[in-house]
């Protein structure tokens, strides 16, 4: 049982890696929110590989909101470029709110259909 902020958070992933599962035609696009800066992937997990990845640390400093919709412009463009149209959204158990929303609108607006 998890009675602590990182075992909550920990069973949440796990149950949501239980019903979504990325493939080489639609791989998971999973994202990590740290206080910091945020990060994302595309996950093959068939082949347990990572595809492609961008993080708020390659982006211009802005607000946390505005560095999110970046990031998921950044991903969406790498994901273009290994022609990747269609993805599974992994929120790894934040809610769809405020920096994981504005991933996500990113994301949607370059051309991934999540």
């Amino acid at each position: 049982m998890a009675f602590n902020k990182q075992g909550r958070r920990r069973t949440i992933r796990y149950r949501i890696r239980n019903k979504v599962k990325g493939s080489s035609n639609r791989p998971r696009l999973s994202v990590y929110r740290s206080n910091r800066a945020i990060y994302c992937q595309l996950i093959d997990d068939s082949q347990g590989t990572t595809i492609a990845q961008a993080s708020s640390r390659e982006v211009e400093n802005a607000s946390k909101v505005d560095q999110a919709k970046q990031v998921g412009a950044l991903l969406a463009e790498r994901a273009k470029q290994k022609n990747i149209t269609h993805v599974r959204f992994d929120r790894g158990g934040y809610l769809y709110h405020g920096r994981v929303k504005a991933l996500a609108e990113g994301v949607r607006e370059n051309g991934l259909v999540l």
